[in-house]
């Protein structure tokens, strides 16, 4: 079975983003920048919510246009309309179920790629496989969230770790959902 693989920068203080979804403040170069491009290569699918999607859209992004050429594109949203000729397939039903559908697929891991929200309710559902955290040294003070309102408890279980000479730190956490369930992190 495929993995679902949350491969994201984030902050000290554990967001992914400004308020407003910008990412000044990110180390864009580097050897870590090297390493994601070529993790990236190794994915055949990606999926995201609207607002990360749309995010393209500031830097030349077309509507209906793929980001990465190489992945298929699977974008949830129940308010995004493209037309038929988009490159990219809108999932507005049950997230869910398409996800469980896509990992049992062949092929390649696949890809989370954006900001919080989507990420916490894929974990709130026992989705995400694997956690790639491009920790960079700097701290917004606040913004969006790694898993946006996600409240689940779960074990992570290092698989690697590297520092970059620039300071950023690349983690690979393996996600272990205890089978307690959900519940409150803090509560006993």
């Amino acid at each position: 079975m495929r993995q679902l693989v949350y491969d994201v920068a984030m902050t000290l203080d554990h967001f992914v983003a400004h308020e407003d979804g910008s990412l000044d403040g990110f180390l864009s170069e580097g050897e870590h920048v090297a390493d994601y491009s070529r993790r990236l290569q190794g994915y055949d699918t990606v999926v995201m919510g609207r607002g990360t999607y749309e995010y393209g859209y500031r830097h030349g992004l077309k509507p209906g246009a793929r980001v990465y050429p190489h992945m298929r594109h699977y974008i949830f949203s129940t308010t995004l309309r493209l037309g038929p000729e988009a490159q990219v397939e809108v999932v507005n039903r049950d997230a869910i179920s398409v996800l469980q559908a896509l990992k049992q697929e062949g092929g390649t891991d696949i890809y989370l790629c954006g900001a919080g929200g989507f990420a916490g309710y894929l974990l709130d559902h026992a989705l995400v496989d694997r956690l790639v955290v491009k920790l960079n040294p700097v701290i917004f003070g606040r913004g969006i969230r790694a898993f946006g309102e996600s409240r689940r408890d779960v074990d992570l279980g290092l698989v690697s770790s590297r520092t970059y000479t620039n300071g950023v730190v690349l983690l690979v956490y393996d996600v272990r959902y205890p089978s307690r369930g959900l519940h409150s992190r803090g509560s006993g």
